[in-house]
């Protein structure tokens, strides 16, 4: 008995409309990154593998798809892995290739990652990211750019969306407040978790990582903090400043904070058009993450961040390259369709490439069409020719399956007058023109 054929859990097939989907988001975003001086490169699927361990944290590494070795190293233990982002083989590739790129360096890549995670609705082992970073340059300018391009893309897609800003040095700071400085890491993996389980379960997983009642008893109001940017910027700063129960001061803290206020005024000055706020619970588990941090979430659809990203002071010094400064955002594509998908924003023209269908009759009206389909073509015109001369009906059901809107119908009649028989499939409009007349042919196509 053959064996049912199934892809492996985590992985989808695509089908020719939702690749027309698909590429609908990624040729978007495409437009909105170049508008924005940003160029294309792409990078290998798998990278060795001392180039991705110890760039995502302890969880992080766990998610890692590893390659097993063939032929003569086949015993040994694994050399090479799949990507689990874009930003670190990007931080290889900048590294590897300084000596031909001009700094600041704005790159954007659209290609698929792979995590070894466990599938759920939203969560897949594989799916794509469209990544936009400049790298070379510790303006935050860059960043508002960021803010820009993720206003910009979302208005395109139709998605109302908000944006939430927080910063790693107010995380750093948050550390050194409550006295555990060397816990910065394992309190910010703890925090990143606060709206998927909860005040409650984060202040135990701090206690298990080794924090005292104490310690998280100065976090806690912070983590509570609401109000305007204005009020959690002069908050965050009297912590900062020797005002928490601890009365330690931050400086590591108050330059977050004043990133954050130098980028909240250039987003106004920007007049950035969806809303964005600082959520001080912004985490974003990555070890790389050094300034401001990303995230954007669909406010009328129930799913995780379909977007995200930051700032990394340090991530090209891992390959040899100190001090050059980075940040980036990337755009969950498989998530995005699964907001357009659930809020049916994807436009209805996408349901088919194809504007035109040739009906054939016979070999005579195929012969007649073929040449009337190549000068379409020629004119950017997408046409299929019927290939089976055959009943109407069966070529009518054809088109309608495939959302073409126009068919042409030609006969002996057509071909001894010399005209050309369309018809509009969606009002019923139907006109005959000299095959000459491709002017008025390509006028009522675009109708």
């Amino acid at each position: 008995m053959a064996q049912k054929p199934s892809i492996p859990k985590g992985t989808r097939d695509f089908g020719q409309r939702e690749m027309a989907e698909r590429n609908y988001i990624f040729d978007t975003v495409r437009s909105v990154f170049r508008t924005f001086g940003y160029q294309q490169i792409d990078t290998p699927a798998m990278e060795n593998l001392s180039t991705l361990l110890g760039k995502y944290g302890d969880e992080g590494d766990k998610l890692l798809f590893r390659i097993q070795n063939s032929g003569e190293k086949a015993a040994l233990p694994p050399e090479k892995g799949l990507r689990y982002d874009l930003t670190v083989p990007f931080a290889r590739f900048v590294v590897q290739h300084q000596n031909e790129i001009s700094f600041p360096f704005k790159r954007f890549q659209i290609q698929p990652v792979w995590r070894a995670d466990r599938p759920q609705k939203g969560r897949y082992r594989e799916f794509y990211q469209c990544d936009v970073d400049v790298i070379g340059s510790t303006s935050q300018v860059n960043e508002l750019e960021l803010v820009q391009i993720v206003d910009r893309v979302f208005a395109k897609l139709d998605v109302r969306v908000l944006l939430k800003i927080n910063n790693r040095k107010v995380l750093t700071g948050l550390a050194e407040i409550c006295g555990f400085p060397e816990r910065v890491v394992d309190i910010t993996v703890a925090i990143d978790k606060l709206d998927k389980i909860g005040l409650e379960k984060v202040e135990e997983e701090m206690m298990e990582k080794g924090l005292t009642a104490e310690a998280i008893a100065v976090l806690r109001p912070v983590l509570q903090l609401s109000g305007t940017k204005e009020e959690k910027i002069a908050t965050m700063r009297g912590l900062f400043n020797g005002g928490s129960a601890s009365g330690i001061v931050s400086e590591a803290g108050l330059a977050g904070v004043d990133e954050l206020e130098e980028l909240f005024g250039l987003i106004d000055a920007a007049g950035v058009s969806c809303p964005v706020e600082i959520d001080l619970s912004l985490a974003r588990g990555l070890n790389y993450y050094t300034g401001a941090i990303f995230e954007v979430k669909a406010l009328d659809f129930p799913i995780g961040s379909i977007c995200g990203g930051g700032r990394y002071d340090n991530l090209t010094g891992i390959f040899g390259l100190p001090n050059v400064s980075g940040v980036g955002i990337s755009f969950g594509a498989d998530r995005i369709y699964d907001v357009l998908k659930g809020l049916d924003k994807f436009p209805a023209a996408l349901s088919s490439s194809t504007r035109l269908l040739f009906a054939v009759m016979g070999p005579d009206e195929l012969r007649y069409v073929l040449p009337l389909a190549k000068t379409l073509r020629d004119a950017g015109v997408s046409v299929e020719v019927y290939p089976d001369a055959g009943k109407l009906k069966k070529q009518f059901d054809y088109a309608a399956k495939k959302a073409i809107p126009f068919i042409s119908i030609n006969g002996s009649s057509e071909i001894e007058a010399g005209t050309v028989n369309l018809k509009n499939l969606e009002t019923g409009d139907q006109q005959a023109f000299q095959a000459t007349e491709m002017d008025k042919i390509l006028g009522f196509l675009s109708f």
